[in-house]
C-alpha cells in the first residue's frame, strides 16, 4: 500500500459522536488538573529536586492550552477548502507546544528519575534533602505510565500491520 493511500484512509476516518469528542476532551483535561493540583500543593516540597512541582505545572499548563486549542471550531475545517489564516496560525501553535511539551517531558523525566528513591521523610536527621512522596510517586507514575502506553500503542500497531499483511488488506496493486 502507497504511503499517500495509507495516509487518504487515515484522514478519512469516520468522526466520533459529539458527546464521544467532548467526553474525551474533559478526560484529557483531568491529567494536565491534577499535575497542577499536586505541582502547586506540593512546589516548596521537595528540596532534593526542586524543579519536579514546576515540572508539573507547566507541563499540566501547556497541556491544557494544547486540548484547548484542539477545541477551536476553525481546527476541524473541510478537506476541499484551503485552510483559513488562523487555522494555519493554530496548527503552528499546536506543533510548537507539542515539540515543547516533547522535550518538557524528557527534561521531567532527567529530574524525575535521576533522583529515583528519594528520602521522602521531611523530619530526619539525615543530611540529604527530602522530596514528598506523594508529589514523587505522582510524577514517577505519570511519566512511566505514558511509557506503558506508548510501548502498548506500538505493539497494537505492529500487530495490526502484521494482521493487514497477512489478510491482504494492504496489497501492492491498490490504486493511488
Amino acid at each position: 500500500m502507497s504511503t499517500a493511500r495509507l495516509l487518504r484512509r487515515a484522514r478519512n476516518l469516520p468522526q466520533p459522536p459529539t458527546p464521544i469528542l467532548v467526553i474525551s476532551k474533559v478526560v484529557l483535561c483531568a491529567m494536565p488538573i491534577a499535575e497542577i493540583a499536586i505541582g502547586a500543593v506540593y512546589l516548596h516540597d521537595c528540596p532534593r529536586q526542586h524543579y519536579i512541582p514546576i515540572h508539573l505545572i507547566v507541563q499540566g499548563v501547556f497541556s491544557l492550552v494544547l486540548v484547548m486549542l484542539s477545541c477551536l471550531p476553525c481546527t476541524h475545517e473541510p478537506e476541499d477548502t484551503p485552510p483559513s489564516k488562523l487555522s494555519q496560525s493554530i496548527m503552528g501553535w499546536n506543533s510548537l507546544i507539542s515539540v515543547f511539551l516533547f522535550c518538557w517531558f524528557i527534561a521531567g523525566n532527567v529530574w524525575t528519575y535521576s533522583i529515583y528513591q528519594p528520602n521522602y521523610n521531611k523530619i530526619t536527621t539525615n543530611v540529604n534533602p527530602y522530596c514528598d512522596r506523594t508529589l514523587y510517586l505522582f510524577s514517577f507514575w505519570t511519566m512511566t505510565v505514558v511509557y506503558i502506553l506508548m510501548g502498548v500503542s506500538l505493539v497494537v500497531g505492529c500487530i495490526y500491520l502484521i494482521f493487514s499483511c497477512v489478510t491482504g488488506r494492504a496489497s501492492d496493486n491498490d490504486n493511488v
